[in-house]
Formats: structure tokens, C-alpha cells, sequence
């Protein structure tokens, strides 16, 4: 186990300047001049504006602030926003964990009806039952997200009224000192509803982010627990009566969840990533509007910043997958 674990580590390194290198070359070449975004003077005084680059230390060779930029991220520095004024650590901590939770509830949305969905498929395989889960979640795979929750918006809020349309929680709810958690801080509160109204506020973004990973996750179920039906112990294990609710949710399951496991993984960290999208649908505080703003105000230093991050939450969920996969498959041997 540790020998693997640190395999696993030393991987890290060369990814994490690999794409430090990357982002910052990518973030360089966005057309646009950082500094008239930032001032919003589209006839800015040359003089002033040499100023102003040169106290951001723009106009160096962009070798000179690659360098520097590393030595600042290694001694755990991502530096300030231009355009906040705040560090971006402080900005990303404040933000994460709504982007967070509405990912890991997208998440436990998906592997919860994506994983029975697959084995019932694969239970059925050729029936109605069968095409018609594939079919749907061919379905789902294929809705862009903005689409999709501009539909359920439409239907459930708008003309059913069940959900409220955006937000995290109703406005008569204000939480001071928490954790950013909504849920959690709702929870903990002594306010009456006030569970409720977050929870609400965060069914329709789950369904939206969790519906490609679940017909992902629905899909490749199926196929893997066909794979495993179809091997010699399974049949033995017909062949002593062993009864079917068994076979199929305690036996071929086990050793069916190998693949599972590396799609709902990868997908944790693509949540990550979609749930800009869902974010702005819905108008929820997260990491999508930092993005967006930083993109559209051509801030380097935040962009920079919040691709380091989400690159290092990327590695951290494979490596952690790497090692479910010793406790899913006994197989599977961690040295």
C-alpha cells in the first residue's frame, strides 16, 4: 500500500507542472488587454498604461512570469485578482463548497438510479425493459445542459410551481457564520423550513449536472454485468441453487464494479467542471461565476489560480479511485 500510494504521488508531480505550463500558456494567448478590462478606459493614456502593466508585472518576458508564477503556487501563493482585489485562495475557498455540494449531490444522484438501472438492463438483456433504459439514457446523455434545465425549470417551476427557479435557499433564510455547505448549515440552524428551502432550491441543478454521468454510469453497469454473468463461477453458482437475488447483487455486482468505479471517479471530477453551466441555468453562487467573470474581466492571476486547483482536486480523485479499486476487487493487488 504505501509503495503504491507514493507511485501514485510522484505521478502528481510532473502533471502538476505540466499543466501550470499549460494553463499559463493558454490563459497568455486569450485575445484581449487585461488592463483595459480592468480599468474599463478604452482610452487609457499609454503612459498610464505602461504603469499599470508594469506594476503587474506584465511586461516581463513571459519566461521571467512563468518562472515566478511557480515559485509563488510552490510556496503555496496563487496570488491576488485583479479585479477583486482578494486572494484567489480566499475567493475559492469561499465559493468551493457550493460548486461541491451540488457536485457531489449530482453524483449520488447518478450512481443511485444509474447503478440499479444497468443491472436491471443487463437482468433483461433484449427486452423492452432493456432497450428502453438504454434508450433513455441515451436520451440523457445527449441533452446539452443548459437546455435541459431551462426545460425543468420551465415545467416544474414555472408551470407546476414545485421547485423555486434559482438561488441556493429563499431569501427569508441568512446564515452569518457556517460552512458554506448550505444543506449542512440549514440543517444546523434553528430556523424553521429552513432545511427544506435549501433542499428544494438544489433538486432541479442535482437532476441537471447528475443526468449524463447517470446514463453514463447506467450504460457501462450494464455492459460490465454482462461481461460477469457470462463467467464460469457465475454459472456454478446457478448450478448449486444459489438464489438469483444473490447472484446477481452480491457475486457478479462486486466484480462488475471495477469499471463502475473508474467512470464515477473521472465523472466527479468533470462534475466539477459542468457544474459551471448548471450554476449560471440557475443563477447558484459557485465556482461558475467566478470562472465566467474572470474569463469576460481577462483575469490572468485568477484563472491561472483556479485551473491549479481544479487540476490538483482532478489528480486527488484518481488517485483515490486507484485505491477503491483494492477494496471493490480483493483482485486487485496495492503494493
Amino acid at each position: 500500500m504505501p509503495r503504491f500510494i507514493l507511485s501514485r504521488l510522484l505521478m502528481v508531480i510532473p502533471t502538476f507542472f505540466g499543466i501550470i505550463v499549460l494553463t499559463f500558456a493558454l490563459v497568455h494567448v486569450i485575445p484581449g488587454d487585461p488592463v483595459l478590462m480592468m480599468t474599463g478606459d478604452k482610452y487609457l493614456d499609454p503612459a498610464r498604461h505602461a504603469a499599470i502593466m508594469h506594476s503587474l508585472g506584465l511586461d516581463r518576458p513571459l519566461y521571467v512570469q512563468l518562472a515566478d508564477y511557480i515559485w509563488h503556487v510552490l510556496n503555496g501563493d496563487l496570488g491576488t485578482s485583479t479585479q477583486t482585489k482578494q486572494p484567489v485562495l480566499t475567493e475559492f475557498v469561499t465559493l468551493f463548497p457550493a460548486t461541491l455540494e451540488l457536485s457531489f449531490c449530482a453524483m449520488l444522484f447518478a450512481v443511485t438510479f444509474g447503478l440499479p438501472a444497468g443491472v436491471f438492463a443487463a437482468q433483461r438483456r433484449g427486452t423492452w425493459v432493456d432497450h428502453s433504459i438504454m434508450g433513455a439514457s441515451l436520451t440523457g446523455f445527449s441533452m446539452p445542459i443548459f437546455w435541459w434545465g431551462l426545460l425543468l425549470i420551465v415545467v416544474f417551476s414555472g408551470e407546476l410551481g414545485w421547485t423555486p427557479v434559482s438561488g441556493r435557499i429563499s431569501t427569508d433564510f441568512y446564515f452569518e457564520d457556517g460552512t458554506n455547505f448550505m444543506l449542512i448549515d440549514a440543517w444546523n440552524s434553528e430556523d424553521e423550513g429552513a432545511f427544506t428551502s435549501a433542499l428544494s432550491h438544489l433538486i432541479l441543478p442535482t437532476i441537471v449536472l447528475g443526468t449524463i454521468p447517470l446514463a453514463v454510469i447506467a450504460r457501462m453497469t450494464r455492459s460490465s454485468m454482462l461481461e460477469v454473468l457470462g463467467e464460469d463461477y457465475i454459472r456454478t453458482a446457478r448450478a448449486k441453487g444459489v438464489p438469483r437475488r444473490a447472484i446477481v447483487w452480491r457475486h457478479a455486482l462486486r466484480n462488475a464494479l471495477i469499471p463502475v468505479v473508474t467512470v464515477v471517479g473521472l465523472y466527479l471530477g468533470i462534475l466539477i467542471g459542468n457544474s459551471v453551466l448548471t450554476e449560471i441555468v440557475f443563477n447558484r453562487p459557485g465556482l461558475g461565476k467566478l470562472i465566467v467573470g474572470a474569463l469576460s474581466q481577462r483575469d490572468y492571476t485568477m484563472l491561472q489560480g483556479l485551473m491549479v486547483i481544479y487540476t490538483l482536486l482532478v489528480v486527488a480523485v484518481n488517485v483515490l479511485t486507484d485505491l477503491v479499486y483494492g477494496i471493490v476487487d480483493p483482485r486487485v493487488e496495492i503494493k
